[in-house]
């Protein structure tokens, strides 16, 4: 793992399925200490998944301390997505040039502002502008950590090196977002916020002392990072992630009100709901790199199929609180499983903009997240329960594989006859 060589990787044959091995070309850096390096670029995500993922949690106590109803302020969420997909593809262009590591640190430390803005916010506008605020760095953040961490090991370990800067957003789900759920439920809403900060600073401080220096490109200018949106490949994933993601947050963004007004519950158990998603999530993150190493067309079908059966299955047992527990856990793997995967080959058909292509699998995503806040939201104000955007999400799932599926192979196809 500290060799100096380079990784050479040729395209895949059209079809074929595609390895890590055939994600770009990237120069092996030297790091003295692996594990304690990919731990603080994990730590990054670490801060990201908390203060993605706790907004949920928090959406009751948010709603009272602003004076908006529970649906309103779903639209915090949509603003924190609509920050991460206009953030990722500018900061990432801007940014190429960049030493990396000074990159991941300024980004890591711009999404602690943006939660210190959050904390201090009083009514529903400024709350809503430091949510896009504290977006902006976060596709950006992943996209360098991941181009970082591959180029740290071999290229058939890429899938598990990138899987492992995701493992800081699993177990954000497991022990931050429960833990900043709690804070926020007893301390005030803005205290889980205040703890973001803290943890993005840790994080800036770990990845200085740990990450090696990685330059950036010399040669990259914005335009050249911008023309991996015209390869029709990504154009088909970056899709079938924004739409598919989206069902896993049609469900995750009422997951309080789902506890509480479905399954009968406190509030107080709200977190322990949480904890089985974020352990899911965690479980799902260390598959997926395996899974990614093994075959990425084919885990992403399988991800987003099962997502929809799970999604279907939330709708006549939200009432049952162990089969809530249960669904949530296996949500939470399986939007991991679909994440990653995405971004392994994302980052391959991006071709020479790689950073920019584990990016924009971010914004995908988080677009995902605000649809489907928004689609739930809709159904929800419309008079169907908490319980109808578990189905609206089965949908966008099942839409996403269809453009997956359909849409990469007529991509294919057309690429053969020219």
């Amino acid at each position: 793992m500290t060799s100096d060589s380079r990784i050479v990787s040729g395209a895949p044959v059209s079809g074929a399925p595609v390895s890590t091995a055939d994600v770009g070309a990237v120069a092996i850096i030297r790091a003295p200490h692996l594990g304690l390096a990919l731990l603080s670029l994990a730590m990054g995500g670490f801060a990201i998944g908390t203060t993605e993922f706790m907004s949920m949690g928090l959406l009751p106590d948010i709603a009272r301390g602003i004076g908006e109803s529970v649906p309103t302020t779903g639209h915090v969420i949509t603003a924190y997505a609509f920050g991460v997909v206009v953030g990722a593809p500018l900061l990432v262009s801007l940014g190429a040039r960049l030493p990396r590591r000074g990159l991941a640190v300024a980004l890591v430390l711009a999404l602690g502002i943006g939660n210190a803005m959050t904390a201090i916010a009083s009514t529903y506008g400024p709350v809503m502008l430091a949510r896009f605020v504290a977006g902006l760095p976060h596709g950006a953040y992943f996209g360098v950590a991941s181009l970082i961490a591959a180029s740290m090991v071999p290229p058939q370990h890429r899938g598990r090196a990138i899987s492992s800067v995701m493992l800081g957003l699993s177990v954000a789900t497991v022990a931050g977002v429960p833990a900043s759920t709690w804070f926020g439920q007893n301390l005030g809403w803005r205290s889980a916020y205040w703890v973001v900060l803290a943890i993005a600073a840790i994080a800036a401080l770990m990845i200085l002392a740990f990450v090696p220096a990685t330059p950036g490109n010399p040669e990259a200018t914005v335009r050249q990072e911008l023309s991996a949106l015209k390869r029709p490949q990504v154009v088909v994933a970056v899709v079938a992630g924004m739409v598919g993601f989206g069902g896993l947050f049609a469900m995750y963004t009422y997951i309080a009100k789902l506890v509480t007004d479905e399954a009968g519950l406190g509030a107080g158990a709200v977190p322990l709901f949480l904890l089985a998603f974020g352990v899911g999530s965690v479980g799902g993150t260390w598959i997926a790199g395996r899974m990614a190493d093994w075959d990425v067309e084919r885990s992403v079908v399988l991800g987003f199929v099962a997502t929809a059966v799970t999604l279907v299955l939330v709708v006549p047992l939200a009432g049952v609180p162990i089969a809530l527990a249960a669904l949530s856990f296996a949500i939470g793997g399986l939007g991991s499983v679909v994440a990653i995967n995405l971004q392994v080959r994302l980052m391959h058909e991006a071709g020479d903009a790689e950073m920019l292509g584990a990016a924009l699998n971010h914004s995908a995503l988080n677009v995902g997240n605000g649809l489907g806040a928004w689609f739930g939201s809709i159904v929800i104000a419309g008079g169907y329960g908490y319980r109808a955007p578990s189905l609206v999400g089965a949908g966008l799932a099942v839409l996403g594989v269809l453009i997956f599926v359909v849409g990469g192979r007529v991509v294919r196809a057309r690429e053969v006859r020219s």
